[in-house]
């Protein structure tokens, strides 16, 4: 977080403003590339990006910002891209944990976190444990994180206690599965955006997204400031959300 974050803490949720706002942050190898740097340059740029965006979110009064920064396929990239992605990880554990608290935000990690290092796992517990407390933005970042791992695995759950004799099958219900995935405690995403300019979810939040407007920056990650982010807000706040009614049941409810 830059010094330029003066507040220690923020109003939450302004009039028309989304209550849980979702990036999935594309574009950092092809940012690289089109400067001839190196993949990981990219990446350390994206970093800046992370930092401008938290910093706009907040202000704004977002209730919870949602990252996308690891998913549970990019174990499948080039070895010294995912070592260098791991060293990135711990380092802003590290660095820009203690910043988060100072500006009296909550972080959450989600993903499956058994596969990471212990260094790793052990700095996500410290980093939790720091801001557990605060009552500011709640910043989540899904690593080694996937929509149907999610899913599979809050079903799993509902299973065990089927088994158990604590559920009947009857009492499985879409209530229930929700209450087992990882942002059980968030209110569902209202706005998802993308960069980078493609146009698909890969495996990201699949519940949690079931009625989100989706935003598709022609950005790539590194180039997404504090500006685009407002863009992307001013988007969601001009479109009028259905929930599978209809235009004239939406009037009518406002009338």
């Amino acid at each position: 977080m830059r010094d330029s974050m003066t507040s220690t803490s923020y109003e939450v949720h302004h009039e028309g403003e989304p209550r849980h706002v979702a990036i999935i942050m594309d574009g950092n190898n092809r940012w690289a590339r089109a400067r001839g740097l190196s993949g990981v340059r990219g990446h350390r740029a994206g970093v800046e990006a992370v930092r401008a965006v938290i910093r706009r979110a907040a202000e704004r009064g977002i209730e919870t910002l949602t990252l996308f920064a690891f998913s549970s396929e990019n174990w499948k990239r080039p070895i010294a891209e995912v070592d260098a992605l791991m060293e990135l990880f711990l380092l802003a554990l590290k660095r820009e944990v203690k910043k988060l608290h100072e500006h009296n935000i909550r972080l959450t990690i989600i993903g499956e976190r058994e596969g990471f290092s212990h260094s790793i796992q052990k700095h996500i517990e410290r980093a939790e444990s720091l801001t557990r407390d605060n009552h500011g933005m709640h910043l989540v970042i899904a690593a080694n994180y996937g929509g149907q791992w999610d899913i599979a695995q809050a079903a799993r759950r509902l299973a065990e206690q089927v088994a158990e004799g604590k559920l009947t099958p009857e009492q499985v219900s879409e209530q229930r599965l929700a209450s087992e995935l990882c942002l059980a405690d968030c209110s569902p995403v209202d706005l998802c955006i993308r960069t980078s300019g493609e146009q698909r979810l890969s495996n990201f939040l699949l519940w949690q997204l079931a009625y989100a407007e989706l935003y598709f920056s022609p950005l790539l990650w590194p180039d997404f400031d504090g500006a685009a982010f407002d863009q992307a807000v001013e988007s969601y706040q001009q479109r009028q959300r259905r929930f599978g009614m209809t235009h004239e049941q939406i009037e009518a409810q406002g009338a």
